[in-house]
């Protein structure tokens, strides 16, 4: 079967329209570091799955004995910009339709949660100039932020504030979003993350978490399945979850309202209401 890569003129190939947009390294559009990464790093940790499905213990570097997913990629300044440029990679058309859906007029600031390159906060400025905001992480992702900030023009709107959200408060902003975050954590953690998310809010404010959610009946979203399923892989807890999950968490948190709205392809978003 084809997969529609290229395109054939006689003897000639070319890339097609929309690999020239998304699949060119020099673009900005570029979506392959999620390709990338799947090749070095999750395609020999898949050839374990059904260990993990027997013992639900992951089975990428914890398996030979290494600390956890995140200290081995961080400890690591290329392996950790891969990483980076693969959450940019998996999230750049949600970020683009985040930075376009929600009502942006009615808040000045934002904090984008676990910001990795910081696609999502670039996003949400390059979109909405009266908005300044700050991308969350820990300390080893600054310079791979501010480099990314700093080449789309947003640098002067857009900071990084270092910092790990298990050993400290959130940054206080009229909106906390959380993309692709969630979904690394047992439920314990995600309750605490959403508690914090809550507090770090005004009234009114809002909290967006975006993920692979889940259809109720989980039997549609097969990528968040998937997704699912790569969680058991990579973490000791990890899971996706469905839209009413995440809206149960949030009420149980304190927010007033939530709703559940389609981004892009099987990414979508909880929005709580403080």
């Amino acid at each position: 079967m084809a997969l529609g890569f290229l395109q054939r003129d006689g003897v000639r190939y070319g890339n097609t329209p929309e690999t020239d947009l998304f699949l060119d390294r020099t673009k900005p559009s570029y979506v392959g570091g999620m390709l990338e990464m799947a090749n070095h790093r999750l395609y020999p940790f898949w050839a374990h799955l059904t260990t993990a499905l027997r013992t639900g213990l992951p089975q990428n570097e914890l398996r030979t004995g290494d600390p956890g997913l995140f200290e081995v990629l961080y400890a690591d300044p290329a392996r950790l910009r891969e990483f980076l440029a693969a959450m940019t990679g998996i999230s750049h058309g949600a970020n683009l339709t985040i930075a376009r859906a929600l009502p942006w007029a009615s808040y000045k600031t934002y904090v984008d949660v676990g910001t990795a390159q910081g696609d999502l906060a670039v996003q949400i400025a390059l979109a909405n100039p009266h908005l300044r905001g700050v991308g969350f992480d820990l300390p080893a992702v600054a310079p791979v932020f501010e480099e990314y900030a700093a080449a789309l023009g947003v640098a002067e709107r857009v900071t990084f504030q270092p910092g790990d959200f298990f050993a400290q408060d959130l940054p206080k902003a009229d909106v906390v979003l959380m993309g692709h975050i969630l979904h690394d954590w047992d439920l314990p953690t995600k309750r605490m993350l959403v508690r914090k998310a809550f507090e770090a809010l005004p009234a009114g404010g809002a909290f967006v978490v975006y993920d692979a959610i889940i259809d109720d009946d989980r039997s549609k979203n097969a990528f968040g399945l998937m997704m699912s399923l790569n969680m058991l892989i990579e973490t000791p807890g990890g899971f996706d979850y469905t839209g009413a999950d995440c809206a149960a968490w949030m009420t149980e948190a304190g927010f007033s309202s939530t709703r559940v709205e389609h981004l892009v392809g099987p990414d979508s978003m909880v929005v709580g209401i403080k």
